[in-house]
């Protein structure tokens, strides 16, 4: 492995601020502001903080190596390894929707129905999956950072600049127009998510020394935070200057605004800064499909073979095509399915670390029952709650989502202990 390890703290700080400056942050969060102002950067901002928080577990991955996956099932079985995958998978479809979202509200500018364009981005970028286009990936990211220039342009033609320079400063107090759950259920669900997101970990462990990671996760985090208030400064300097049209949806504020800094989507730059929405959201999602039909097949749940890949793929596909059709807000519809991830794994990861550090020692039937509680319940409530949203609790999908599913693991958990002391388990570990 030491070979492989030759990112500094700079090359590390631009994967990860490119493993989440895509569509989902910059729409998701130009759509929050809309109506909540500056304070429409509160997920994106949670990213920034939860790279922060990932510092704590650094030196923990950097010496592990392995995915989670993989370190919890060779501890406590090949089952636990493919259970906790198949959720890592099921999380990917909600990230995997939000670019059909995306591709459909960039496109409704120039003034093509969603519904079709939904349809036809599925297919693209099933399309686009089964080719073997990795190595366009730095096409991708730099229409990116097109993009991101093109915000500062767009915040010099507002005049626009003052105001982002003091929208740090303004960010906490705004986000008093953010009710208590709202602010508890994006920020747990995203910070939790990167202390278990595997996007986060791949680059870690390719990394010179645990002294790079650390410096390259903070200047990551700052990097993100800076980022994080572009897209809200862009939207609050477009309504002060009145350049929405009234009644305009928050998908579209970003795209509207970049066609108007474009000069129209009849003229080239106009068309060219549109570009640069519209191609990542193909690529992020041909590559989220990738990712999702690569974890099936590296469990054998299906044989290897290119009829096996075509199934996954087409069948990864149509579930975040039927997740993007019955829509929501960007920001909310990400949440949700990092709180289900969280849900399901957060407390089995955290039995294992204590094993690891020799607090306590939860059983192997414990830690499998916990597991299967957690995961059922967090992805029964994310669907139900996708279905019917008034069935949340607290007033928060995202909090309903992760705490039933925490709070079913935790008793799972410690019912599992009781098994294991007043009972014997060797059948019970056979079926587990």
């Amino acid at each position: 492995m030491s070979e492989n390890r030759r990112l500094d703290a700079l090359s590390l700080a631009a994967l990860l601020v490119s493993a989440h400056y895509g569509l989902g942050f910059i729409l998701g969060t130009a759509e929050q502001s809309l109506t909540l102002g500056i304070a429409g950067s509160l997920y994106a901002v949670c990213i920034a903080l939860g790279t922060i928080a990932m510092m704590g577990l650094a030196k923990f991955y950097w010496t592990k190596v392995e995915q989670i996956w993989t370190l919890l099932g060779s501890y406590y079985g090949n089952k636990v390894k493919i259970f906790v995958g198949l959720m890592s998978w099921a999380s990917l479809i909600g990230i995997a929707a939000v670019q059909l979202i995306s591709g459909a509200f960039i496109l409704k500018v120039l003034g093509i129905s969603t519904l079709p364009t939904m349809l036809g981005m599925a297919i693209l970028v099933t399309i686009i999956s089964l080719l073997p286009v990795e190595k366009a990936s730095w096409i991708l990211r730099g229409l990116l950072v097109l993009n991101f220039l093109s915000l500062l342009y767009g915040l010099w033609v507002l005049h626009a600049i003052p105001d982002y320079v003091r929208s740090p400063l303004e960010f906490t107090t705004s986000l008093e127009v953010v009710s208590s759950t709202t602010k508890l259920g994006i920020s747990l669900s995203t910070i939790l998510l990167l202390l278990v997101d595997m996007r986060y970990q791949q680059f870690i462990v390719r990394t010179k020394d645990v002294a790079n990671v650390y410096r390259g996760c903070l200047l990551a985090a700052i990097s993100l935070f800076l980022l994080a208030l572009l897209p809200s400064s862009v939207v609050v300097a477009a309504l002060k200057a009145g350049i929405l049209p009234a009644g305009i949806d928050g998908k579209q504020t970003l795209p509207f605004i970049l066609s108007w800094i474009g000069g129209g989507t009849d003229k080239p730059l106009g068309i060219i800064l549109m570009a640069s929405l519209l191609v990542p959201a193909l690529g992020v999602g041909s590559s989220t499909l990738q990712m999702q039909t690569k974890t099936i097949l590296d469990f054998h749940i299906l044989p290897a073979s290119k009829y096996s890949r075509l199934l996954i793929t087409i069948t990864n596909a149509l579930l975040s095509l039927i997740v993007a059709l019955k829509g929501g807000e960007i920001v909310f519809l990400i949440v949700a399915f990092y709180a289900a991830y969280v849900g399901a794994v957060l407390v089995p990861f955290i039995a294992y670390l204590l094993s690891q550090t020799g607090y306590y020692t939860f059983s192997k039937v414990s830690v499998r029952l916990s597991l299967l509680a957690s995961s059922i319940s967090s992805f029964l409530m994310l669907a139900l709650t996708f279905i019917y949203p008034s069935a949340a609790l607290f007033s928060s999908v995202e909090l309903s989502i992760m705490g039933i599913g925490i709070l079913l693991g935790v008793l799972s958990l410690f019912l599992g202990e009781a098994i294991d002391k007043y009972f014997p388990t060797a059948d019970i570990e056979e079926k587990l």
